[in-house]
């Protein structure tokens, strides 16, 4: 499948400018040929090159077809940004391809990383989408802080993975299927003792990953892909 991300489809029936270029001169198509558009908002569409220029691509759209999700519920993974960017961005680039509806960014106490900057995020997980195949980009938030965040009023099952020495039940057998669910993840120095009694006041469950100790963005990979698991179709 040849796969376009092109988020103002419906307003304007043409490939924005880089996809444009990929078209016509990676994969050299050109007027007649058959390609896959998405919106990036949960549809795909059947178009056809209509018209082409040296920077232009317009399409005429055959069929616009909802995205059937291959999970139930919303997978929603709240994680403190690792020192090394370059973590998560793998992650961002991993989950999304198995599954993943939402991303938040946690300014924690122990932070290595106070500031980070969604634009390539953004370029990732659109990336990644193409990728799998499929029509939903995750909903991507700026960096919040930890008080802020576990504040707001959220629906669904609330999650909390430390790595203090409590009694935790394993994510796999408390996580219920299709239901909505979050989960925080916290920076390489983990949450501060505060943060972890604040989130369970704030009626967030711990939970174990298992008997590895894992660096964030693996365990924030292996959270998500446990709910995805948990909850395919």
């Amino acid at each position: 499948m040849r796969l376009f991300y092109t988020p103002d489809i419906e307003k304007s029936p043409e490939l924005p400018e880089e996809e444009a270029a990929h078209c016509l001169r990676v994969l050299r198509l050109t007027t007649g040929d058959e390609i896959t558009l998405t919106d990036g908002k949960g549809f795909f569409y059947k178009a056809t090159i209509c018209a082409v220029t040296n920077r232009r691509c317009q399409v005429k759209i055959i069929e616009k077809i909802p995205e059937k999700k291959g999970w139930t519920g919303h997978i929603h993974i709240a994680m403190a940004p690792t020192k090394n960017m370059d973590r998560t961005e793998w992650f961002a680039e991993k989950a999304t391809e198995i599954g993943l509806d939402e991303l938040t960014f946690l300014n924690c106490k122990l932070s290595e990383r106070k500031v980070i900057k969604t634009e390539r995020i953004e370029k990732i997980l659109i990336s990644a989408v193409k990728q799998s195949l499929k029509a939903s980009v995750p909903i991507l938030h700026e960096m919040i802080d930890f008080k802020k965040f576990i504040a707001q009023p959220i629906s669904g099952q609330k999650f909390i993975a430390h790595c203090y020495p409590d009694v935790k039940p394993l994510l796999k057998d408390i996580a219920k299927e299709k239901e909505d669910a979050l989960i925080m993840i916290g920076p390489e120095g983990d949450f501060s003792k505060e943060e972890v009694d604040a989130a369970i006041n704030a009626g967030f469950q711990p939970i174990s990953l298992g008997q590895s100790r894992l660096r964030t963005e693996t365990a924030a990979l292996v959270a998500s892909h446990i709910l995805n698991l948990k909850n395919q179709l």
